[in-house]
């Protein structure tokens, strides 16, 4: 029979997501999340929770627009606009912050195809071959560096953009978190 185990996070250890099948996030003796790793990782209850438990992008901006739960957010450290799905309730000019996940974003030398992702240009600045996956390091036009992971699927010793290749980066709409402040 299995046990649950619960595990109370209160410094950086992301150990305790393999261990534990509920985990506690704690800011200042404030319970901040309880919850499932999976639901902790994949869904942070604010930015705290979000930059706390693994690694992100967080890009502070405006909503633009709304159309229903589909956000448009004006960010300086992103152009164009970003896209995200939020059922919260968001209006033009509250303030709030995209957040997605490195290995969430697609690098690729071409832009993509589809209109409905946040897409961005950079320049690759760094990057880590780790065998299964690759970490890179994208500068973008506003000086801003993402993180970006890929999984290595193809086995091959050349990787598809290398160091100062420009690139385009992009995450569909849903793989976006909208934390508000």
């Amino acid at each position: 029979r299995l046990g649950i185990t619960f595990v109370v996070v209160t410094h950086d250890q992301e150990e305790a997501m393999i261990l534990s099948s509920r985990i506690a996030v704690m800011d200042k003796g404030r319970f901040c999340q309880v919850d499932k790793p999976g639901a902790i990782y994949e869904y942070p209850a604010d930015r705290f929770v979000a930059d706390f438990i693994g690694t992100i992008n967080m890009f502070e901006g405006t909503v633009e627009s709304v159309e229903g739960e589909h956000i448009a957010v004006r960010s300086a450290d992103a152009e164009p606009l970003l896209r995200a799905v939020s059922t919260a309730l968001h209006k033009p000019g509250d303030a709030l912050t995209v957040a997605v996940r490195p290995e969430k974003i697609y690098i690729s030398p071409e832009r993509p195809e589809n209109s409905t992702a946040s897409c961005m240009e950079g320049i690759v600045e760094d990057l880590g071959y780790f065998g299964n996956l690759s970490l890179y390091r994208v500068k973008l036009a506003s000086g801003r560096i993402i993180q970006v992971s890929a999984q290595n699927r193809q086995r091959t010793s050349e990787h598809k953009v290398e160091w100062d290749d420009k690139v385009f980066v992009s995450w569909d709409t849903a793989s976006a978190i909208v934390l508000t402040h």
